[in-house]
């Protein structure tokens, strides 16, 4: 097939009707590539489980009595780069002549991932003239460990993997005296960011809990989607 050939395919595809499409790009792997409309985050659900289906709920103790407190969920995770943040004891609210046997340890568990656009099969032109639409979205789990359990940060980040352009954070509060335990959405779309974005650096953090016992916040769906122009 021509290279002519192959950006018509492209433009088609995903109508990219008006949007700049020079000939110095190699549309046949632009092609092969597919950049638009899918997932560019890797193993977006490191924990095995899908937003289509509950929860589980918690499970009976896996720490054995006396054994290594855990402070991170068990998971698979290539594609990401991981760190846990033990939180000092929370004291707050307990007067002095109280005895506390023993207070819940948080910890911070914290993923991120940086995506390179071009290497997915973006082109120049495309991101700093048309500057199609970029799709943040993840699903937490409503645990009520804590008022604060998640938190989301996304950076759109320029040639030298450095300069933020654009930047989104999510730091919800949840309602400790319902107990729904669903799948909790957390989204953002970028649009007119501007020219220069090369980068993606996706960042999120859920909080865990040990008391005897480990009490994850489990998550999943996470996902950076750069949207076909013809449903932007």
């Amino acid at each position: 097939m021509s290279a002519a050939a192959w950006k018509q395919r492209c433009e088609a595809e995903w109508g990219l009707q008006g949007a700049p499409m020079p000939d110095t790009v190699d549309w046949k792997s632009v092609y092969e590539a597919k950049p638009l409309g899918r997932n560019l985050l890797k193993n977006p659900a490191p924990l095995g489980f899908s937003k289509d289906s509950p929860p589980p709920e918690p499970e009976l103790p896996d720490v054995p009595p006396g054994g290594p407190p855990r402070f991170q969920p068990d998971g698979d995770f290539p594609g990401w780069t991981t760190s846990t943040e033990i939180l000092p004891y929370d004291t707050s609210g307990i007067p002095e002549d109280v005895v506390i046997c023993a207070l819940p340890t948080y910890s911070w568990f914290t993923l991120e991932q940086v995506v390179d656009l071009k290497a997915e099969g973006l082109w120049d032109e495309l991101l700093d003239t048309f500057q199609p639409k970029i799709v943040i979205q993840d699903w937490y789990e409503e645990s009520q460990l804590h008022e604060s359990i998640y938190q989301l940060h996304v950076k759109l980040l320029g040639t030298d993997k450095t300069t933020v352009i654009s930047e989104h954070t999510a730091k919800p509060t949840e309602n400790m005296s319902v107990y729904s335990h669903n799948w909790k959405e957390v989204s953002h779309v970028f649009s007119s960011y501007g020219p220069g974005v090369r980068y993606v650096h996706f960042q999120h953090r859920v909080k865990n809990s040990f008391l005897n016992d480990f009490f994850p916040t489990r998550f999943t769906g996470s996902s950076v989607i750069v949207k076909p122009v013809k449903s932007s």
